[in-house]
């Protein structure tokens, strides 16, 4: 499994909540802030939609809350490419907390040209370091939704 080590960050005190823990809605800022590193890291970041007009919108996620996270701790993401076709990237990131998992979260992406308001094709060398970089085996916890019904 190719995994990415690209972001980590500190528990800010303001992210916790009544139970001194991290409340549920701030799970999302460090992996969302990871997703950053993760664009960043395959040249589709910032600077590209400065120059390009193009950036990866988020359409689905699905977050998992694994264990509790308390103050201090510092937050560290993993992340892996689950798959990719021209204009989508899926992906996942693994919050871990002095080596214990807490969170995973996954992604469905859109590639958006907000000069044209329509999605295209990435370049095709971003294409081809995402294929590079997807799991060949993907966690059993992906691809899973919400239900009252055992599946």
């Amino acid at each position: 499994m190719t995994t990415l080590k690209l972001h980590e960050e500190p528990l800010q005190d303001s992210w916790l909540d009544a139970y001194g823990h991290l409340n549920e809605a701030y799970y999302l800022v460090p992996l969302s802030n990871a997703t950053w590193k993760f664009q960043d890291h395959f040249g589709i970041g910032v600077a590209y939609f400065d120059e390009t007009g193009c950036a990866i919108y988020t359409v689905e996620t699905h977050l998992r809350y694994i264990d509790e996270v308390r103050s201090p701790a510092l937050i560290e993401v993993e992340t892996i490419v689950l798959g990719s076709d021209a204009k989508r990237i899926w992906f996942a990131h693994l919050m871990m907390v002095n080596g214990k998992l807490c969170a995973t979260s996954e992604f469905m992406t859109l590639h958006y040209d907000t000069r044209e308001s329509r999605t295209i094709a990435m370049p095709e060398s971003v294409q081809a370091a995402l294929k590079q970089a997807e799991v060949e085996e993907k966690p059993d916890w992906v691809g899973r939704q919400i239900s009252l019904v055992k599946r």
